[in-house]
């Protein structure tokens, strides 16, 4: 009688390692992520990446245009928030099926015409998305970083 030993099926590194005990429904600090990696995570679980470089953005409607334009989205982004949630939300659920969302926010400008306030409402925005998407059990993660 011989023992036959079998061999482990070799461990295959999840694909979100880079995003491993992070949830797949959050809005946080970008921190000790780069975009780079973001990027390649979303890449490797068959998301969306969506990145809005924020950095010469003064006011709020800059900073409207200019996810409207880098996340490709219809012109009237470029509205109020309740237009960039709407555009992020059910538009794209009726659209067929999401894969799921990694979302980059870089440079979110900190100034007097775009204020502490402002920084929330936007981020409170994405929060929003991110429930929705939730609710519909698919990740939404949005990374940000301030100017």
């Amino acid at each position: 009688m011989s023992l036959r030993q079998e061999t482990p099926a070799p461990q295959r590194a999840a694909p979100d390692t880079p995003l491993r005990g992070v949830r797949t429904n959050i809005v946080q600090s970008i921190r000790a992520f780069r975009v780079p990696e973001l990027q390649d995570a979303a890449q490797s679980l068959g998301q969306h990446f969506l990145y809005a470089n924020l950095g010469n953005a003064q006011t709020k409607q800059d900073v409207l245009d200019l996810i409207g334009q880098q996340f490709m989205l219809s012109a009237h982004v470029g509205k109020n928030f309740d237009a960039l949630y709407d555009s992020m939300t059910d538009p794209l659920h009726k659209s067929g099926l999401q894969p799921g969302f990694i979302v980059v926010l870089e440079h979110i400008p900190a100034n007097a015409k775009f204020d502490k306030e402002a920084r929330e409402q936007l981020l409170d925005i994405f929060r929003d998305a991110s429930d929705y998407w939730g609710d519909r059990k698919i990740p939404f993660r949005c990374f940000y970083s301030f100017l």
